[in-house]
């Protein structure tokens, strides 16, 4: 009777459209559909289709809140932050930074186009002249340092136990003299011996574990010939560590001395419509341990790098970008970036390589595997001995299908394909190669 019961209520169920299986009754894990969510206390999965979120406009004038530099932004920012979710519009100007735009979760961060400059002032370092402990909050700093409270601080020294490099972000957030107070503990020794200092360089957008953020329509711009570098993993023009779902779209990253666009450890990041050029380092750096990123229609020109996928970045998609002009290659992959997509893209006048598969020899298989190359266009890689695609180490299970490799300065020695002896399986089909001394080398027969 029971049995007999279960399943007649699963089919009367069924038939009510609320999406329970008609199967046995209770044996599927499935949950009735929602049809007309409420704003729930705590429910951040469903809500209403709300006509409207609140929006906040800074500018130089004439806005909700006017200024023209990060304390402007940031007190916009906050504030729609604290409410929970809405919009901050930058209108045309140029905001000038001492310190990093921190973006909360569910935020919408939107410029003005190619009429709003977001910039920072020139970056400056000033020895540190006391020894701080790991659990201090404080440093001091030698006299004439120019930094001011409100500034952010990167702080470098060598460990003296081991000898690598501390790097720690902060901000100074209170001053006795040359004495200041840190936003947080340093949770690393800076001691003398390691000839510590502080720098003004920062992101000049950022995040740490944060979600559901669209950052849109405008120009972040470096002002690379005034500032030292900074390195990928800890800055860029846009700067996100730990977080999940943020879009970036017609956003423009220069003259960064560094990266531009860099995420590490974030998941379903999508860039799409930006441009990111004349940055030092890379255009875009899909950085280690992101998962499905999306890369498309982006214009990277003018990097040393255009797309970098770093270490252990699956299931991404780099679709329709005009990669141009980078220094040393178009596209890198290497460390356990398994299972990615290149797909449509044009890579032109690489400086070594158009498309590099690095070799990493320093674990078992720390190989880029599974990876797919199809219907690019590689043209015109490295100087005379270039090569369109390299694939190195013992990276396996490649697809390079569909791709047109050219060269239209001279054949010099120059290679369409080359593969290194230790290679694995590779699926090489329909590429048409010309202008080249020799389409394919491949050293494992």
């Amino acid at each position: 009777m029971g049995r007999e019961f279960d399943r007649r209520a699963a089919i009367l169920l069924a038939g009510a459209g609320l999406g329970i299986a008609a199967t046995a009754f209770g044996q599927e894990d499935v949950r009735p559909k929602v049809n007309n969510p409420r704003a729930t206390d705590g429910d951040s999965k469903f809500e209403p289709d709300w006509d409207e979120y609140l929006t906040v406009t800074v500018g130089n004038e004439h806005a909700d809140i006017n200024g023209k530099d990060d304390k402007a932004i940031q007190a916009a920012v906050d504030y729609v932050g604290r409410i929970g979710k809405g919009t901050v519009h930058l209108l045309p100007g140029k905001f000038t930074l001492r310190n990093s735009i921190y973006l909360p979760s569910r935020i919408r961060l939107l410029g003005s186009g190619e009429d709003t400059v977001v910039t920072k002032f020139a970056s400056h370092s000033a020895n540190i002249s006391e020894d701080s402990d790991w659990y201090d909050q404080e440093i001091t700093f030698e006299p004439g340092h120019q930094f001011r409270v409100g500034d952010a601080v990167f702080i470098q020294a060598t460990n003296s136990s081991n000898g690598v490099q501390e790097n720690i972000k902060r901000m100074l957030v209170a001053r006795q003299g040359n004495r200041f107070k840190l936003n947080d503990g340093l949770r690393k020794n800076i001691w003398l011996s390691g000839k510590p200092k502080g720098t003004s360089v920062f992101p000049l957008l950022t995040s740490e574990f944060t979600e559901d953020v669209i950052i849109e329509d405008l120009v972040l711009d470096g002002n690379g010939k005034n500032n030292v570098n900074m390195n990928g993993n800890y800055g860029g023009a846009i700067f996100l560590q730990d977080c999940n779902r943020y879009a970036i779209r017609g956003v423009t990253t220069t003259n960064y001395n560094g990266d531009g666009i860099s995420f590490q450890i974030c998941h379903d990041v999508v860039v799409e419509n930006c441009k990111s050029y004349a940055n030092a380092n890379l255009g875009v750096h899909p950085g280690s341990g992101s998962q499905r990123p999306l890369i498309r229609n982006n214009r990277l020109y003018d990097n040393e790098i255009g797309i970098f996928w770093c270490w252990g970045v699956r299931y991404g998609l780099a679709k329709s970008n005009y990669i141009n002009n980078n220094s040393n290659y178009g596209i890198s992959i290497g460390h356990c970036d398994t299972d990615n997509v290149m797909v449509d893209n044009d890579v032109i006048n690489s400086g070594k390589v158009g498309i590099l598969f690095r070799d990493d020899t320093r674990g078992k298989d720390f190989w880029a595997n599974r990876n797919v190359i199809s219907n690019n266009r590689i043209i015109n890689s490295g100087s005379d001995n270039g090569v369109a695609i390299k694939l190195e180490g013992q990276t396996k299970d490649t697809q390079v299908f569909g791709n047109v490799i050219k060269d239209d300065r001279g054949a010099a020695k120059r290679i369409g394909i080359e593969v290194s002896a230790s290679v694995g399986n590779v699926r090489m089909q329909d590429n048409k190669i010309e202008g080249v001394l020799t389409k394919v080398v491949d050293n494992r027969k």
